[in-house]
């Protein structure tokens, strides 16, 4: 069994972002970047599945420009087979990252699409939804826990009231959240062997992707600052509180 995984370089989650002065979006120069969390994630629940016997092969996606290949590099090294670095430029916004991860998995003939539940600098959450609409395929999202069968997936993700535990057919696409796992830590050796490992540049058009522009940023600024807290010593104090900022009822 076959397994796509989605990965996106973003800005690394400790650097503390700052809005460019023209507000057109955040300053990007001379800022480390690193692999989405929730993919690096993603990542690495393809791996142990594949060292339990779960999945036959690993193979890591990405989209960008040449610096993307770092970013697969590292995916590599935590033990994934082989990579695909899809090049490209331009802005890739999430439909069109679908369309190509779907003719990936298509032209793979892949079992199973794992990627990570969103992005931590556009916090879209709907690229692997679309993946799964693309292919007409069945998906899970959020998943704290994924166990493989030969012809379906059994996924537990969190939602309001708890635990949901979904059952699904394969092939599937199923997103990562927090919770499903600690990533490795990576290993000199692991990362010199990267190095030697498949990795297969294409464009979007040898995937026959037509790029989609449908969103536009009107303008990037900060969030307000926030008022200082108010500590209260009692259920009654903090009740009062709230009635004093009208968010209950006098």
């Amino acid at each position: 069994m076959k397994a796509i995984v989605c990965v996106k370089r973003v800005v690394d989650y400790n650097v503390r972002i700052q809005v460019r002065r023209d507000g057109s979006g955040v300053v990007t120069d001379n800022v480390k970047f690193s692999m989405n969390p929730f993919d690096e994630i993603a990542v690495e629940e393809a791996v142990r599945l594949k060292e339990k016997g779960e999945l036959t092969e690993v193979i890591v996606v990405s989209i960008g420009g040449p610096k993307n290949e770092e970013t697969l590099r590292s995916a590599l090294a935590f033990g994934a087979d082989r990579a695909i670095h899809i090049r490209d430029e331009g802005d890739i916004q999430p439909l069109t990252a679908a369309r190509a991860f779907a003719e990936v998995f298509k032209r793979e003939d892949a079992t199973l699409l794992l990627a990570g539940k969103q992005a931590i600098d556009d916090d879209a959450n709907q690229t692997g939804q679309m993946v799964a609409g693309l292919l007409d395929i069945a998906q899970a999202t959020f998943a704290s826990s994924v166990t493989l069968a030969p012809d379906k997936a059994t996924v537990t993700r969190e939602v309001d009231a708890g635990l949901e535990t979904l059952e699904v057919d394969l092939p599937a696409v199923i997103t990562a959240d927090l919770r499903l796992n600690e990533p490795r830590y990576l290993k000199l050796p692991d990362i010199m062997k990267a190095k030697k490992k498949p990795l297969e540049v294409v464009t979007l058009e040898e995937l026959g992707v037509e790029r989609h522009a449908g969103l536009k940023t009107l303008k990037t600024f900060e969030p307000p600052t926030r008022s200082k807290g108010v500590m209260v010593s009692t259920p009654a104090e903090l009740v009062a509180a709230l009635k004093s900022k009208g968010l209950l009822p006098a």
